[in-house]
């Protein structure tokens, strides 16, 4: 009942007529009511039929062209602004309404559109410039932005976030981050580091099977709304510079206090057990202080364990005094760490640098391959240190080939150890020769030169800890080599990489330094 009580109060709903067509009946009417009254004033000045025809047949088309006239001049200007309008709801903001008055509703209503028309392409332009300046920003950053929408599709990424997930827009938009391999980046907290391994072409024109530079990227991730979608945006920030530079800056105050407490401690002992060593060899067998007597009598007889006992404790004393000096030595050593001074830098000729470190090595004769005619911004003492050092590195690392050769010893076949020239003889038959061989080949990379030095040695045995400071593989290594050489790289702007040779025994150790 309810339904139908309220079924029957809706009204129907009234055609209401349009705009031109109340206007032409409103002309219409007014037209008939005008020819009415002519037609009654004719008729009291008693005007024959035929010419009251004729004059309301005239005073009719003069009507009609009137109001014909009148509803062109009503129209025209609003279809103008409909005109106007439409073309800012398809956001075309060059269209305007002409020949506007002030004096008129219609007037004021043209000029408050073209008014609200140049407020609307004046914002639309801003809005396309913070757009495009946005873009460029995008584009121009070094850190990798991504954006994925609901689904975990790929929908936005800059040439950063290309160069270091090797992707390309036309093949991986629009696919999954599980696709790409990138659900981390939406799984991990915001805010996490992680480390990414970036593939870097070499400058030799070879590509490297393992990753050159294992980055940290701190991920941050947003929230936004494209067209009503919602996204998620993903920001990758490069934080290994600011990480080492951590690190250095506790390596720098760890070893600060470590060395003075150990250089305290060590100097009092080192001299100890040299004083204590040089008295009992001063000492004589029943405990007495040597003097001298006009006639030398004969040594008395040593107990046997009084001779152990003297014998065990100068080799303990020397033990001592000897690593209480080796130990200092490495204190020392480590300190170039905490006080490598700010380099000086100025314009210093490539060529003659490297002439001159490589005339320096005379274990091995090092080959300068080539070496472009330009000039680096850099200290040269330091350059130096860093360039001998890691040339120091690479004849070592070559000629260790050789030395693991000559320790191979061939048995006869009666059991005994064969001579030294049957032991080379043995070794060139089992197998050609290790011939060492340390390159040094330098090449511009735009603003920057690269200096690559190649090795046939056995290779890195451990690359994710070469530069971490005490740490090292040699025998006789200190661990501060390679810590001290990125330290005077990135001191200069430039980057150090060491890696493994593709398909090749040896290392290619690598750095950039910037041009003058």
């Amino acid at each position: 009942m309810a339904n139908h009580r309220g079924t029957s109060r809706r009204k129907p709903k009234r055609q209401s007529l349009s705009f031109e067509a109340r206007l032409r009946i409103f002309c219409t009417v007014a037209a008939l009511v005008f020819m009415a009254l002519c037609a009654a004033l004719l008729a009291l000045v008693h005007v024959s039929a035929g010419p009251m025809l004729a004059t309301l047949g005239i005073l009719l088309l003069i009507l009609l062209l009137i109001f014909a006239a009148f509803i062109e001049e009503a129209i025209r200007p609003i279809q103008t602004l409909a005109n106007v309008v439409a073309a800012l709801r398809e956001e075309d903001y060059s269209f305007r309404a002409r020949g506007a008055n002030r004096d008129d509703s219609v007037g004021q209503l043209a000029l408050e559109i073209n008014a609200l028309a140049d407020t609307l392409q004046t914002q639309r332009v801003a809005s396309l410039e913070a757009v495009a300046l946005l873009r460029r920003v995008i584009a121009e950053m070094d850190a990798p932005v991504l954006a994925f929408d609901q689904e975990t599709r790929l929908r936005l990424l800059n040439p950063a976030a290309e160069r270091v997930f090797s992707l390309e827009p036309a093949k991986h938009l629009g696919k999954t981050a599980q696709e790409l391999t990138l659900t981390d980046l939406l799984v991990e907290t915001s805010e996490t580091v992680l480390q990414l391994e970036i593939q870097r072409p070499s400058p030799l024109g070879v590509r490297r099977p393992e990753p050159s530079q294992p980055a940290r990227w701190m991920i941050r991730r947003g929230e936004f709304r494209q067209r009503g979608v919602p996204h998620t945006l993903v920001v990758l920030s490069d934080v290994s510079a600011a990480l080492r530079e951590e690190e250095r800056l506790a390596w720098r105050r760890l070893i600060r206090v470590i060395g003075h407490e150990i250089s305290n401690s060590l100097t009092p002992i080192k001299s100890i057990a040299g004083s204590l060593r040089t008295r009992i060899l001063l000492k004589s067998p029943n405990g007495a202080e040597p003097h001298v007597d006009t006639a030398p009598a004969p040594p008395p007889a040593i107990p046997p364990a009084i001779a152990v006992l003297q014998r065990d404790l100068q080799r303990g004393l020397s033990v001592i005094e000897n690593r209480a000096e080796s130990l200092n030595r490495f204190v020392q050593a480590y300190r170039q760490l905490a006080q490598l001074p700010a380099p000086v830098l100025k314009r210093v000729p490539l060529q003659p640098l490297l002439e001159r470190v490589v005339s320096l090595e005379i274990r091995l004769e090092v080959r300068l391959l080539s070496a472009p005619d330009v000039e680096l911004l850099a200290d040269t003492d330091q350059i130096e240190q860093l360039l001998i050092n890691l040339l120091r590195n690479a004849v070592e690392s070559a000629l260790s080939c050789v030395e693991e050769e000559s320790e191979v010893a061939p048995v006869t076949e009666g059991g005994a150890e064969a001579p030294a020239n049957a032991i080379r003889q043995g070794a060139k038959r089992s197998g050609p020769p290790c011939r060492p061989d340390v390159t040094i080949k330098a090449t511009e990379e735009g603003d920057l030169v690269c200096i690559a030095i190649e090795d046939n040695g056995p290779g890195l045995a451990n690359p994710e800890n070469l530069f971490v400071p005490l740490y090292t593989t040699k025998k006789a290594g200190s661990g501060v080599g390679l810590a001290l050489a990125r330290q005077i790289v990135e001191a200069h702007g430039g980057v150090i990489e060491l890696c493994n040779k593709p398909n090749h025994t040896g290392c290619i150790a690598e750095v950039r330094i910037p041009l003058a």
